[in-house]
């Protein structure tokens, strides 16, 4: 036994039973959802981070439960079928999770594939922490392609509704995440945020009466030296900031990284670059950690419940691993990387205890489920 798992030890038998999860749960949803269903959803993220996969058969295989695997799959399928989640119950049981509260940087994206004839286009909202975003607050569009602006909107005034306007450090995103109306409503409240555009998109300059291609700001600069247009310029007709730079060109085409901006140009880089943690996230929701894209689910609802059951999976794993990182850190590789993210780190372990007779009795994994 390693030092890490002798530190989380405490005896219980909640693995036999399933109630420690499920009591924890029913703490953070203050009973909101009845008890056999929050069994069910207990047995549901248990399972999940054993099989690491989404697929309905190997879950029921995994359950902890005196039923038969069939009398299980059966349990998941009406669930999935005919249970209504709420949706925002799980946003505020991650948000309550939360290592800080406060000062969050937002990054906005979407993750999409095809089962079928089925778009399964997820749009989602995540705080960056860490190197891999929590998962917060997502829409299912029912169609290809990007959100709109509306769309957008209705996403961030719900976050807004849950949790305040205060928490919002900034809001970033890539560049298919610019319209009109949406950066005027970023404007309108005052809310900061750093979101890339295209190499040529045009730009206002009020200061000069003239519209410009937004790379010719930045083109007389070397390659990577991140700078900051001192005028303020209109972006859709918004009045905005620009920051950028020149990077190094790929097949002979130049490109550049320009960014705009509500205020604090100068901050643009250090909060943008973190926008690739949502990336991260999806990646672990995905590939590197449940495999989601295996569902064969079409209807979009079932779909929907099916990533908020994974949601409370997802921040089992990583509370873990951000603990584990603290006690142990990972290994750096001389590529200057982590060897594995925070999330595959807890997942791992946290696998490993739920597979492991040995440790089950005794490591208490659930403190990192609580809301103490």
């Amino acid at each position: 036994m390693n030092n890490l798992t002798y530190f989380l030890m405490k005896k219980t038998n909640a693995f036999t039973k399933n109630s420690e999860l499920t009591s924890v749960l029913n703490t953070h949803l203050q009973g909101k959802i009845n008890l056999a269903r929050l069994k069910l959803i207990s047995h549901f993220v248990i399972a999940l981070c054993k099989v690491q996969t989404v697929t309905f058969e190997k879950l029921a295989n995994a359950f902890n439960s005196q039923s038969d695997s069939g009398s299980s799959l059966r349990r998941i399928q009406r669930f999935i079928a005919s249970y209504s989640l709420d949706s925002d119950l799980i946003a505020l049981l991650v948000f309550n999770l939360l290592p800080s509260r406060d000062k969050l940087i937002l990054s906005i994206d979407r993750t999409n594939w095809k089962f079928g004839q089925t778009n399964i286009n997820i749009f989602m909202l995540g705080v960056v922490y860490k190197g891999v975003a929590f998962p917060l607050l997502f829409t299912m569009l029912d169609k290809r392609g990007n959100s709109n602006s509306q769309e957008r909107i209705d996403l961030l005034n719900r976050f807004i509704r849950l949790f305040g306007k205060h928490v919002i450090e900034s809001v970033v995103a890539d560049r298919e995440f610019v319209g009109k109306d949406w950066l005027a409503f970023l404007n309108r409240n005052e809310i900061r945020y750093y979101i890339r555009i295209r190499n040529n998109f045009k730009v206002f300059l009020p200061h000069k009466n003239k519209e410009i291609k937004a790379s010719h700001l930045f083109n007389r600069f070397k390659t990577n030296e991140f700078v900051y247009y001192h005028k303020i310029v209109r972006v859709n007709g918004e009045l905005c900031y620009l920051s950028g730079c020149k990077l190094n060109p790929k097949n002979l085409k130049q490109e550049f990284l320009i960014i705009v901006s509500f205020n604090k140009p100068e901050n643009a880089q250090q909060d943008y670059q973190k926008r690739w943690q949502i990336e991260m996230c999806f990646k672990a929701m995905k590939s590197s950690g449940f495999d989601i894209e295996k569902t064969h689910l079409q209807d979009i609802q079932r779909i929907e419940k099916l990533i908020l059951l994974v949601m409370i999976a997802f921040v089992w794993c990583y509370k873990i691993g951000i603990y584990l990182h603290q006690i142990n850190p990972i290994k750096i590789k001389k590529h200057g990387r982590k060897a594995k993210s925070i999330f595959k780190y807890g997942l791992t372990f946290l696998a490993n205890v739920l597979l492991n007779s040995e440790n089950q009795e005794d490591t208490d994994i659930f403190r990192f489920l609580s809301c103490t």
